[in-house]
């Protein structure tokens, strides 16, 4: 039997240039970008969609990229710490898995200064999840128009749990106010886990809440749900409708991930390829498996999609967050 073949590190990304260029990726020299261990912050403490999502690609894109790729965990702020912590990096080997926060913040508090557009360059979307507009099993409340009956006929008596102020839960259950012309009492909780006991039990009328944190609740019949927030059914509770098809277009509200990169810190061409990598990995079939498990949906778009994805985001929740006057703690 011969020797195992030892390649040296410079041999190993010369072969990964050669692979690349005939899988269509382009040949990029052995000092292309990156040239040292990339960093991936997610704002958020270990668990939930968006950890799930960078610690799936970072061992994906590390394996291409010929590079470790590390998640760093920057919780705090409702996510702001993180992300002005990624804004402000420099050394050109930073990303940040943003997520619907990153875009909300700065118009619920005006002492964050950092601007999506004007601090981040898109490398491209990630993942998504839809909300859930769920009521206790026990409720007499089994569709969404006795939800828009009740509130009409009794203003404030109903209660909408979220997981915070500021939240995603939160902006859907003021617009959804909104949009129906109710009043309906918001009631913010410590995130979903503190949320969910009080919502089952019925002290809480309903809630917007993710698929992955109602589903198991569903399926044992604690919980009821009325519609989803997402633009189409989703697969898991394919009798539950839509709210937009049931007459509120504006109530399509997700949960997404996107990678982005402190503005201007990664070349062109090192972005473009970090795109090419995500969009191949998000196709596969092993990240797709990796997603479902924890929930959430890949979700692909091209950086000029994303940057514009992100710029609608933002305008969108501020114009609720100005006329329904919702400001944090």
């Amino acid at each position: 039997m011969s020797e195992p073949m030892i390649l040296t590190r410079r041999a190993s990304l010369r072969l990964l240039a050669v692979a690349a260029a005939s899988s269509g990726l382009g040949a990029y020299a052995a000092d292309a970008w990156p040239t040292k261990t990339v960093r991936i912050i997610v704002p958020f403490a270990p668990g939930g969609g968006a950890d799930g999502s960078a610690r799936v690609l970072a061992e994906v894109l590390g394996n291409q990229l010929g590079q470790s790729v590390i998640v760093e965990n920057k919780p705090g702020a409702g996510s702001a710490i993180g992300v002005m912590a990624a804004a402000q990096s420099k050394d050109g080997h930073t990303l940040l898995m943003g997520s619907n926060s990153m875009v909300v913040n700065p118009s619920l508090n005006p002492a964050i200064k950092y601007n999506v557009e004007r601090d981040f360059d898109a490398v491209g979307m990630v993942s998504a999840q839809p909300l859930v507009l769920v009521v206790p099993a026990s409720s007499a409340l089994k569709s969404i128009q006795d939800v828009v009956n009740e509130a009409k006929a009794n203003p404030g008596r109903l209660s909408a749990g979220n997981s915070g102020n500021g939240t995603l839960a939160h902006i859907a259950s003021e617009s959804f106010a909104a949009q129906t012309g109710t009043e309906i009492t918001p009631v913010a909780y410590k995130g979903e886990s503190a949320l969910l006991p009080d919502l089952i039990s019925g002290l809480v009328s309903l809630g917007f809440l993710n698929l992955p944190s109602v589903l198991p609740h569903l399926k044992s019949g604690r919980l009821r749900a009325l519609a989803v927030s997402s633009p189409q059914p989703v697969k898991d509770l394919p009798d539950v409708p839509t709210l937009a098809s049931l007459g509120y277009p504006g109530m399509e509200f997700e949960g997404w991930a996107a990678l982005v990169a402190p503005k201007g810190t990664i070349p062109s061409d090192g972005l473009a390829r970090l795109q090419t990598l995500l969009t191949a990995a998000l196709e596969s079939a092993v990240v797709r498996d990796k997603f479902t498990a924890f929930g959430v949906a890949p979700r692909i778009k091209s950086r000029q999609d994303t940057d514009q994805f992100l710029k609608a985001e933002a305008d969108r929740y501020a114009a609720i967050i100005q006329s329904r006057g919702i400001r944090t703690e």
